[in-house]
């Protein structure tokens, strides 16, 4: 068994699993195919680029994501630690510059004496010990390898990028700054919202079903597979009028200043990098053409005159049937040194993408120095997610983001707040206890200080 470890794709999972298994003295060649070969998502040739939303969720201990950071940051994610430096206000989640961010995993992925980063496409599986984290954008070689090394067809669904709007061309008159119940933000809250009348939303339903969408290709065309989580705004509003005010554009917990009421609609943005000179558009995934974008989206209140810095789009998402190839170690059934990680999996979310990399990396690392791969207890929000995929039916796997539905309940009836509670309670201890007696590193007093920190305002 080569004592090198090649890791497939350098996103979120890839630079992980690289970093980790770098971490426990292992030697490791990280193969990234940008620039060398682009994908329609991407625009730089950085590292861990995020192609999404720049959120990567609640930093609540008692909400499923902030869990999930909590658990990570106990056991020395690079992903973690880079967003975190990377951070702009986003009230009680966590997001990031983008820029910063990448700019920053790059170079501690460069600058590590273990990792070799090397710039081209892979597009067989290599016979030693290996990591595939090609992503959801995985290139058409590596597909039809993938096709034929599981034999069996893979899956797919759609995911797609929101807007970004220049921060100084929001029409701060109508607009106003508030986050949802003001919930120990800064003053003024750290979103940007832009309300709307019954009328106006009416006007803006009516335009955003009625605008023309990019052609599809004849094989998206026969089977538009939207993953429920990223629907572009345009589908979910043609499901019934009002769709978008009780989902993306829900008013909960926000007030008008104008007006001292809650609007009938109103739509996000949220900072998109650290100087604040850009915003996204919560929740406005879109594949709308781009100037039926600029058309239907400046019937907002508020962007009018919005210049928009990057239009939505869509694009294909590549992932495996886990549940019939993977064991929750993330290795795969028929060949004990191969291991997949990241949204490939068929785990979803940013956090949740950069944990399956750990795993991989930590389990990958301990099969070439001789230990055996461990499985993460199923009462932590990683190993409960690693079970997930890895046990889901697999007639009908569909991606699953962190959430506590993944939990077993509690042996007492409690109230949801109380619950979800007892269950980061239950994860810490339940990690704590597993990285002991496993010999995995843990930081205890870094990943407990976050409860602290997050979790006294639950």
């Amino acid at each position: 068994m080569s004592s090198v470890l090649t890791v497939i794709g350098g996103g979120l999972a890839g630079t992980e699993a690289a970093w980790q298994a770098a971490k426990a003295g292992i030697q490791v060649r990280l193969f990234e195919m940008r620039p060398q070969k682009t994908t329609p998502a991407h625009n730089t040739n950085h590292l861990a680029e995020l192609v999404c939303s720049n959120s990567l969720g609640s930093y609540k201990v008692d909400r499923a994501p902030g869990l999930l950071k909590a658990e990570l940051r106990g056991l020395g994610s690079l992903i973690l630690e880079c967003a975190e430096k990377a951070s702009v206000p986003a009230g009680s989640s966590l997001a990031v510059d983008r820029e910063i961010f990448a700019t920053l995993v790059t170079a501690r992925i460069e600058g590590h004496k273990r990792i070799e980063l090397i710039r081209e496409e892979v597009t067989a599986v290599p016979e030693q010990t290996t990591i595939i984290a090609s992503g959801p954008l995985t290139s058409a070689a590596m597909t039809v390898e993938l096709q034929r090394l599981s034999g069996q067809d893979h899956l797919y669904f759609y995911d797609a990028v929101s807007p970004i709007v220049h921060a100084e061309t929001i029409n701060m008159d109508i607009a106003f700054r508030q986050s949802r119940h003001d919930r120990g933000e800064q003053l003024g809250g750290d979103y940007i919202n832009c309300p709307m009348t019954k009328e106006e939303y009416k006007r803006f339903h009516d335009a955003l079903i009625e605008a023309e969408t990019i052609v599809l290709k004849k094989f998206e065309q026969e089977d538009p597979h939207f993953f429920e989580a990223c629907m572009p705004v345009e589908v979910l509003a043609k499901r019934g009028f009002e769709a978008l005010s009780f989902g993306p554009m829900r008013p909960v917990g926000l007030q008008d200043p104008r007006t001292g009421k809650r609007p009938y609609a109103v739509v996000q943005l949220r900072q998109d990098n650290l100087a604040g000179s850009l915003y996204n558009i919560v929740g406005f995934q879109t594949n709308l053409k781009w100037g039926q974008q600029r058309q239907v989206l400046r019937l907002i209140p508020g962007l009018e005159h919005a210049e928009f810095l990057r239009y939505g789009m869509m694009h294909r998402n590549t992932y495996i049937n886990a549940p019939r190839l993977l064991h929750p170690t993330m290795q795969y059934r028929r060949r004990a040194d191969l291991f997949f990680a990241g949204q490939i999996t068929g785990v979803e979310g940013y956090i949740g993408n950069a944990g399956t990399g750990l795993v991989a990396g930590v389990n990958a690392g301990r099969l070439l120095v001789g230990k055996p791969p461990v499985i993460f207890p199923t009462n932590s929000m990683l190993g409960a997610l690693c079970h997930y995929v890895t046990h889901a039916a697999a007639k009908d796997f569909q991606p699953m983001k962190a959430n506590f539905g993944l939990f077993a309940s509690p042996p007492m009836k409690m109230n949801k707040a109380d619950r979800y509670r007892w269950y980061a309670k239950r994860a810490v201890t339940s990690l704590r206890r597993f990285t002991r007696e496993n010999d995995v590193q843990y930081d205890r007093e870094y990943a407990e200080r976050d409860i602290v920190d997050h979790g006294k305002n639950s």
